[in-house]
């Protein structure tokens, strides 16, 4: 399977059949359908009105809540970002997608162009990809030392420390998809108008790196998963079960008024895992 990935053009309009057939299981993803549209949509609309729920607590009690959500491209990081927010008031919960570092930037200590954009009173900050581009994307791509990423996996949970004793709400999250659905989500992508945006030359050479990709993901997950700031693993072959893990984790964390414990604390284990627990049983991606 490796080689078919490896070759494929993905301006070939058809997925090769052992591809296309294999996606959604891939990775040892354990289950063999999408959740039902029907279960998804009630589900998704009453988390949604939890996050209606915390975004008034809040608000009343000056809370800060921050969470990364990282991944391989086409893991569905976006997608899971826009359902949380969805209906949330946008003057105080807002993504954050930082482009390529500006000169000046550049010459800037690592974190501080992150470090900015952390929440104030009654704020949720959502990054899409964060700091640890200097643990996995800019090592594989060649964009870094060895040097700046060791530098970064020391430093990366004392910088984690100090958000967490501030007070605030910290989530990281790590979107994990196998390699067929990383293709076949690269190659839906690619011949769909509205989505051909979304593929850039990196995400062309990343096919070709899969291994590469996992072995810094690994150790990034190894180096940075602390007590303070604990790594949180959403296996996403199934967008549809992944979104719900992600708003259930963070609201289960937060205590507030008219909380559904049912709705919120009964989470997917297959689904959603500890950085260990999903190492011990997935470290390869089989």
């Amino acid at each position: 399977m490796g080689d078919k990935i490896a070759a494929f053009d993905l301006d070939n309009p058809k997925l090769p059949k052992e591809i296309d057939k294999d996606a959604f299981q891939s990775g040892n993803f354990p289950y063999e359908k999408k959740l039902d549209r029907d279960t998804y949509e009630e589900t998704l609309l009453a988390l949604q009105i939890e996050l209606v729920k915390l975004q008034t607590h809040l608000q009343t009690t000056d809370g800060r809540v921050s969470m990364l959500f990282e991944g391989r491209d086409a893991a569905g990081k976006g997608g899971s970002i826009r359902r949380y927010l969805n209906y949330l008031n946008p003057r105080h919960n807002r993504t954050i997608a930082l482009s390529k570092p500006t000169e000046r930037e550049q010459g800037q200590w690592y974190f501080q162009r992150y470090a900015k954009h952390l929440p104030t009173a009654g704020e949720q900050i959502l990054y899409d990809r964060s700091w640890y581009n200097r643990a996995v994307v800019e090592p594989v791509m060649g964009f870094c030392t060895a040097e700046q990423t060791e530098r970064f996996l020391s430093e990366a949970p004392h910088f984690e420390r100090m958000i967490v004793d501030e007070g605030i709400h910290f989530f990281k999250f790590w979107l994990n998809i196998g390699q067929e659905m990383q293709l076949k989500r690269f190659h839906d992508r690619r011949h769909n108008p509205l989505k051909q945006w979304k593929l850039s030359p990196v995400d062309h050479k990343a096919l070709g790196m899969w291994d590469q990709y996992t072995t810094a993901r690994n150790q990034m997950l190894i180096r940075t998963d602390t007590e303070h700031a604990p790594w949180t693993i959403i296996r996403s072959n199934d967008k549809r079960r992944a979104r719900i893990a992600i708003i259930q984790k963070v609201l289960s964390a937060i205590e507030y008024k008219g909380r559904d414990d049912k709705l919120v604390l009964e989470t997917d284990p297959e689904i959603m895992q500890t950085a260990s627990t999903f190492l011990k049983h997935h470290r390869a991606d089989e």
